[in-house]
């Protein structure tokens, strides 16, 4: 059957396997074909004989049927969690290697048998109705489902088993941090529905598990989360954690914090478009996370002022959670471009409030957790050289641990810098289409894209009246404003944002991709700024496809 993804409503079927056939019996009768093609294709092959066409087709259905019993195993195990029992990985990948192999031979032997003729994509396709889904689609309105060619539906699932080695990548991964950065660069590919569900089961199990019967999986997790994060005092220090009253405050936290992250995660399993809905209603759980971490790190601070050996507990979950609110209203902002929701002339309100208020409070945000986490390494050191008075205390200089997240995410703060006032040149010299003044408002558009930003409580929302005032020329009363000083403006931030990303290391394809888009746009605004092509009105072009959310600007 073939569906497409929107349309999965499994209650709505009314198609039902046998239910007297268990999934390993059904296993085990795939085996015994499967050797039993092996054996015709054996004796037919005796004796160094040429392979005669019989012996070939033997082949390619021996090679299918092992295909079909081996993804279905390998889906088997791989899905199949129980609470004190984790999925066999290893031998899952076993068979996702031995799955590939038996696409190697099905992609050779792909000319044998029945092959399509006529204009008709489905003539002569034995045992298959590709329309039977017809009468099973939700009230929507009717699309046409495309199918694949026999090669591309090979190579689709070659990718997609592809995938699924991937996502067993998960299980080696303890961190809820690394977890969630894993569950976003894997969203970012686009991956298909499949690949997405067996990442979610794999990592925690079934939403209702983590929320249901195992609630504490996931608070424990968010728990190692924070303590690595920032390291707050709640988490470290004896004298607060010995505090019943303190320990019940950081639980029912934590406790809360569930939902919200699980949320967090089994979002990343929908596609982009959906994933841009959810982040915005997302938003509302992690403002009322911020006001009770707000009010619990003014409880645990007023403890561990009276503690000997503790740091000041102030704003420590605060910034926790608010990195995640940052990193979610980014996300959110960023997917308009992927999903190509902006027009050009309104890049210029997205990429400002990126420049000037998310990014450089993520950097804050990531900044402040640094100097918590050295400063907890410096009091353990402490401690332990007063236990030890023999012992000589030498300090060495430690690398700072967000350094390399710091470095980067300052250097996408410039290139958002370089392409806000790259526009606001454009916008000067009219070289942007505009909308028609009669039917356009600018401050609808505004309020409608930062919309979900209005119920936050840090960041606080900008309002179009302050992105007006803060972006009006005549706050510059000591030089006047130009193209030209809005161009050369842009060259700075795109050389600053290339000398922050040569110092990120180790440097991975993301940044050698951002490095070749700030040299080439360097370039581009140097041009414009000495007066290239001032009398065209042609618009520039945005390239996104060397990276979906920073474009090359070409002048055409």
């Amino acid at each position: 059957m073939v569906y497409e993804e929107e349309d999965f409503q499994p209650m709505q079927y009314g198609y039902h396997l046998n239910p007297d056939i268990s999934e390993q019996r059904m296993i085990g009768m795939l085996r015994e074909v499967e050797e039993d093609l092996h054996k015709k294709s054996r004796s037919k092959n005796h004796n160094g004989q040429c392979i005669n066409e019989e012996t070939e087709q033997a082949v390619a259905i021996y090679a299918r049927i092992k295909f079909v019993r081996v993804f279905y195993q390998a889906l088997t195990m791989l899905l199949q969690r129980k609470d004190d029992q984790q999925p066999a990985i290893l031998d899952c990948q076993r068979l996702f290697v031995t799955a590939l192999d038996m696409l190697f031979v099905m992609q050779k032997t792909v000319q044998l048998g029945m092959q399509p003729n006529g204009l008709s994509e489905h003539s002569q396709i034995i045992g298959f109705e590709p329309l039977i889904n017809q009468r099973l689609l939700p009230p929507t309105f009717p699309r046409y489902t495309k199918i694949k060619p026999r090669k591309e539906a090979l190579m689709y699932f070659e990718d997609m088993i592809e995938r699924l080695k991937t996502v067993c990548k998960i299980h080696g991964i303890s961190s809820f941090h690394q977890a969630l950065d894993f569950f976003i660069e894997f969203s970012k590919g686009s991956p298909c529905i499949l690949s997405r569900s067996a990442l979610q089961l794999l990592y925690l199990g079934s939403h209702s598990m983590v929320l249901g019967s195992n609630p504490n999986i996931l608070k424990e997790l968010l728990r190692e989360a924070a303590k690595s994060f920032i390291s707050p005092p709640a988490l470290m220090a004896k004298a607060i954690i010995s505090n019943q009253q303190a320990k019940i405050y950081v639980d029912t936290f934590l406790s809360h914090c569930t939902r919200p992250f699980a949320n967090l995660l089994q979002l990343c399993g929908h596609n982009r478009a959906r994933q841009r809905d959810k982040l915005a209603h997302l938003l509302e759980e992690f403002t009322a996370l911020q006001d009770e971490a707000e009010r619990v790190d003014a409880y645990l601070h007023n403890i561990s002022v009276n503690s000997t050996w503790s740091r000041p507990h102030l704003a420590c979950f605060g910034t926790w959670i608010l990195y995640h609110t940052l990193r979610i209203m980014i996300m959110y902002l960023l997917a308009g471009f992927e999903l190509e929701l902006y027009s050009v002339h309104e890049y210029y309100y997205i990429y400002w409030y990126l420049y000037e208020f998310l990014y450089g409070w993520l950097v804050s945000a990531l900044t402040r957790a640094d100097s918590f986490l050295v400063e907890q390494e410096l009091i353990g050191e402490l401690q332990k050289s007063k236990g030890n008075k023999k012992m000589k205390t030498k300090y060495k200089k430690k690398p700072r641990p967000y350094n390399r997240d710091i470095l980067f995410f300052q250097a996408l703060q410039n290139m958002c810098g370089g392409y806000y006032k790259a526009l606001i040149g454009f916008r000067m010299d009219e070289k942007l289409t505009m909308p028609h003044p009669q039917f356009d408002s600018e401050q609808v558009r505004y309020e409608h894209r930062f919309a979900p930003f209005q119920s936050l409580l840090t960041p606080p929302p900008v309002q179009y009246s302050e992105f007006r005032d803060m972006t009006s020329p005549a706050r510059c009363s000591q030089q006047s404003i130009d193209s030209m000083y809005l161009y050369i403006a842009g060259c700075k931030h795109f050389h600053q944002a290339r000398q922050l990303l040569e110092t990120v290391l180790p440097m991975d394809s993301e940044v050698a991709e951002l490095l070749k888009i700030c040299k080439t746009n360097f370039v581009v605004l140097k041009l414009l700024a000495g007066g290239h092509k001032k009398e065209s009105s042609t618009p520039p072009e945005f390239d996104f496809l060397r990276h979906r959310h920073f474009p090359i600007i070409k002048l055409l």
